[in-house]
C-alpha cells in the first residue's frame, strides 16, 4: 500500500451545473461516466477524479492508492475501522477503466476510500 492519493469523488447535486463549474474555475476536462446514471470522468493536470450527481452538499471524496484491495480491507477492519457496503461500481468496464473503489471509515468514524488502480 503505499497510500498517495490516487483519485477524487465530487458528489452534488446537479453533475451538469458541477462540470460547468469546476471546467470554468480550473479548465479540467470532463468526459462521460461509465454508469447509465451519468456522471463524469475528470482529467486535471494530477489526480485523476470523478464527479456524480444525486448528493447535493456531500463533500470531496479522497481515495488512496492501495495495490491490493483484499488485503486493504482487512488491515482496515484488523485496525478497527469499518468498510461501506455501498457499490462504487465493480462492473468490467468500471474496473478496466477506473479500478477498484471502496469506501470506508476509520476507527474514529472519519470517512475516506480506497483505490486499486486498473491493471495496466
Amino acid at each position: 500500500m503505499a497510500g498517495e492519493i490516487s483519485f477524487f469523488e465530487l458528489g452534488v447535486g446537479d453533475f451538469e451545473a458541477a462540470r460547468t463549474f469546476y471546467s470554468g474555475l480550473f479548465g479540467w476536462i470532463f468526459e462521460p461516466g461509465p454508469t447509465e446514471g451519468g456522471g463524469y470522468a475528470i482529467s486535471t493536470p494530477n489526480v485523476p477524479g470523478g464527479v456524480h450527481g444525486g448528493d447535493p452538499g456531500a463533500g470531496p471524496y479522497l481515495f488512496f492508492r492501495v495495490d491490493d484491495m483484499k488485503a486493504a480491507l482487512e488491515r482496515v477492519r484488523e485496525l478497527g475501522g469499518t468498510v461501506d457496503d455501498f457499490d462504487a461500481g465493480d462492473d468490467d468496464e468500471t474496473v478496466a477503466r477506473f479500478g477498484r473503489f471502496k469506501l470506508c471509515h476509520d476507527d474514529q468514524g472519519s470517512p475516506f476510500g480506497l483505490h486499486e488502480p486498473p491493471a495496466a
